[in-house]
């Protein structure tokens, strides 16, 4: 198949390397023209505008956005709308909340094209080893991309998730899940550190937790790497982004009305990492000085 890809950063251009890997033919734009030359380097197509992206297109054009969520996918989007044709399809397969999906398939639909939103998880890994994609949308439409989806991910490794909205939301779910193992690696190896037995060597922890134990995860092999090429961590700050889902992953737990402490408790240990005199915590010094005489410690002393 040919398709137009829109946005070549860390996910965009390894997609399209793997797309063009598995025999397909991607025409690409990206803001800064050095990465589409270098992806032109490697048999893509490069274009340097929204109007030549389209015009090197087939009959039925596909556009794939790979763009940061927000506003800048609806700026884009409305240019689109502009140069497509009704029957053309838009993926957006950028960390998107599933509830925009559902208002940006409306606007498509009102100019005749088709809206398919691709939840995708692999990171800078996924070149080597595909990138496992949840899929919404109308299922006609899936089934036509399907040797996009197919080629892009490991055996097994997409599904169609449901309608308009779906594939985001399972992601959004996905990447709370992952904000919750994550603090537990995070904790588990805390308290090894505070132990009299953190002389272990956690390179070697992680890799013999990955050999036939319950908690072994792609996750764990990561950790195991992070170890391997820094025994300590030292030369990292402890400061944790995030990048939205696990934020509207907490919101639609209070929507639904469905208890998920483990999630929430490590979104918010996120934000407590950015805070190093966190003023919550200067209240509660104070409290207990107040009450109980309890001592302090003040700054500069």
């Amino acid at each position: 198949m040919k398709i137009g890809m829109l946005g070549l950063g860390r996910m965009g251009m390894n997609m399209a390397r793997r797309l063009l890997q598995g025999g397909h033919q991607v025409a690409a734009y990206n803001r800064s023209p050095a990465k589409t030359e270098e992806l032109a380097k490697e048999g893509g197509e490069a274009s340097f505008s929204l109007q030549e992206l389209v015009g090197k297109l087939d009959e039925r054009k596909i556009v794939w956005l790979m763009l940061p969520a927000g506003p800048v996918i609806d700026e884009h989007l409305e240019q689109l709308t502009e140069l497509l044709a009704p029957g053309d399809i838009i993926i957006e397969g950028g960390n998107s909340y599933f509830k925009d999906d559902i208002r940006r398939a409306k606007i498509s639909a009102a100019q005749g094209l088709k809206y398919v939103d691709a939840g995708i998880s692999g990171g800078i890994w996924g070149l080597e080893v595909g990138y496992c994609t949840m899929v919404g949308g109308r299922r006609e439409d899936f089934d036509y991309l399907e040797p996009l989806f197919s080629t892009l991910a490991p055996p097994e490794g997409y599904m169609y998730c449901g309608p308009t909205g779906a594939g985001h939301f399972v992601k959004m779910i996905h990447n709370g899940i992952e904000y919750g193992m994550m603090q537990a690696y995070g904790e588990g190896f805390a308290l090894l550190e505070a132990s009299d037995y953190k002389q272990i060597d956690y390179g070697d922890l992680s890799r013999l937790w990955n050999r036939g134990s319950v908690i072994r995860s792609w996750l764990l092999e990561l950790l195991e790497r992070a170890f391997d090429d820094d025994p300590d961590l030292g030369e990292l700050h402890g400061y944790v982004d995030d990048s939205g889902e696990g934020r509207w992953t907490v919101m639609q737990a209070i929507e639904s009305g469905v208890s998920a402490p483990v999630i929430t408790g490590a979104l918010f240990r996120r934000f407590e990492s950015r805070q190093p005199d966190a003023f919550e915590n200067r209240v509660l010094a104070a409290l207990r000085n107040q009450f109980g005489g309890h001592a302090v410690r003040k700054k500069g002393k």
